[in-house]
């Protein structure tokens, strides 16, 4: 079982680092460190799937597991990550009970789901295929992300549904579905993630969120709300964090 699910199942916080770039010697320098996950950006980004494999190469044997944000709610997208070797998937844009159950089904195998099977790279090209199909179901990171309005509204339709691991609401999403466009901040959006957390707490989802500064203080702040699964940070923010702390000395 992977140390996301793990962690989760003990009601651990779970951090990981977030990559947009889809550069593998990225990838190997952030699953390097101590992050319990990495979640791969497929639905904002250039990332593809030749991208990703890549990014799997590098990150083979690092202990930290790999996320795919999918495009969208695509079973086909789903199988070609899960083949390449990701530990789960990070579905985007979950209104609805429906497509909370298609995120898990397209996870899984049958009869639990409807994921196809083959001699894929995550079975080792078939020298692990038995072992593999016999535990993915039971190992496999479903994530869902609730970042609109609509899905607020129906947190709780959405988190009733089996076989969801944590919830990861998308804060810049969510704020513009409201008409409030990056104010995170603001009463409303505020609100709107509590009632997210609320309803994770009532069906026994891990609660998750993306702190999209490079801010400590913030990820603590989250853990001590209740927050589970917690994305921390881009890549391309901790680039230009780091130019801009080296360039500080210029005065």
């Amino acid at each position: 079982m992977s140390r996301t699910k793990e962690m989760l199942g003990r009601n651990q916080p779970v951090l990981g680092g977030w990559l947009m770039t889809g550069s593998p010697v990225v990838a190997e320098i952030m699953t390097g460190e101590a992050f319990d996950f990495l979640g791969v950006d497929m639905e904002h980004t250039a990332i593809g799937l030749e991208e990703f494999h890549r990014v799997a190469l590098a990150a083979k044997g690092s202990g930290c597991d790999l996320l795919a944000r999918l495009p969208s709610c695509d079973p086909v997208a789903a199988k070609k990550v899960l083949d390449l070797g990701a530990a789960g998937i990070i579905v985007p844009s979950v209104n609805s009970p429906e497509e909370a159950a298609q995120s898990v089904a397209m996870a899984r195998f049958p009869p639990d789901g409807v994921r196809g099977a083959s001699l894929c790279r995550a079975t080792g090209y078939g020298t692990d295929f038995a072992g593999y199909f016999g535990a993915h179901n039971r190992s496999v990171v479903v994530v869902v992300m609730i970042e609109h309005i609509r899905g607020v509204e129906r947190a709780d339709e959405i988190l009733a549904v089996p076989g969801i691991d944590a919830v990861l609401i998308g804060p810049y999403d969510l704020s513009a579905s409201m008409g409030l466009a990056g104010q995170l901040d603001h009463p409303r959006v505020r609100a709107a993630q509590q009632s997210i957390l609320d309803a994770c707490r009532r069906n026994g989802v891990a609660p998750g969120i993306h702190v999209v500064p490079v801010d400590a203080d913030e990820v603590r702040r989250r853990v001590g709300d209740g927050f589970r699964f917690i994305a921390c940070g881009i890549d391309t923010l901790f680039i230009r964090e780091g130019c801009r702390r080296m360039l500080a000395a210029r005065g």
